[in-house]
């Protein structure tokens, strides 16, 4: 693969947008995932929905869906896409040990744009996983957020990309 350098600086070091008005507009699709692991005490109480905030996943879906929605707001120089999917999901990993519970969060997000869609996936991940901690930080001061990632993207000039675990 040929390297082309950072692309949102110019020759001269300073900063800018990219300019993708030369670039077809194309079908482009990414998904990525969050995760976020609590006590197994904690798990019970979401699954429950009796944490005094509510229902923690429906909640950190709605979210992850205003995140996506809001990135170039978000995140500097990232253009604003026209989205035509965004579907945000949670579940539980099986248990690792009997202690603990791993929550994880997946977003998907597609457009008919110049540019793709995996700074939306990301934030869409990111946000929905910061919004579990704010509503089960009382219960739970040993969460951590883990595994922020690109699962996979589609479309465009670079073609298909598919993380395998």
């Amino acid at each position: 693969m040929q390297d082309k350098g950072l692309t949102h600086f110019d020759k001269d070091g300073r900063p800018r947008m990219v300019d993708v008005s030369e670039k077809p507009p194309t079908q482009r699709e990414a998904e990525a995932e969050a995760r976020v692991r609590m006590a197994r005490t904690t798990r019970q109480l979401v699954e429950d929905r009796a944490l005094a905030k509510g229902d923690v996943t429906t909640v950190a879906e709605l979210a992850g869906i205003m995140a996506a929605k809001r990135t170039a707001d978000l995140i500097p120089l990232c253009h604003p896409l026209p989205l035509t999917k965004v579907h945000v999901t949670s579940g539980w990993l099986p248990q690792e040990d009997e202690n603990t519970a791993v929550l994880q969060i997946r977003a998907r997000i597609r457009t008919t744009y110049s540019t793709g869609v995996e700074m939306e996936a990301l934030t869409a991940c990111s946000i929905a996983a910061l919004t579990v901690y704010d509503m089960c930080k009382a219960v739970d001061r040993e969460m951590t957020i883990e595994c922020i990632r690109l699962l996979e993207k589609s479309g465009g000039q670079s073609g298909e990309f598919r993380r395998l675990d």
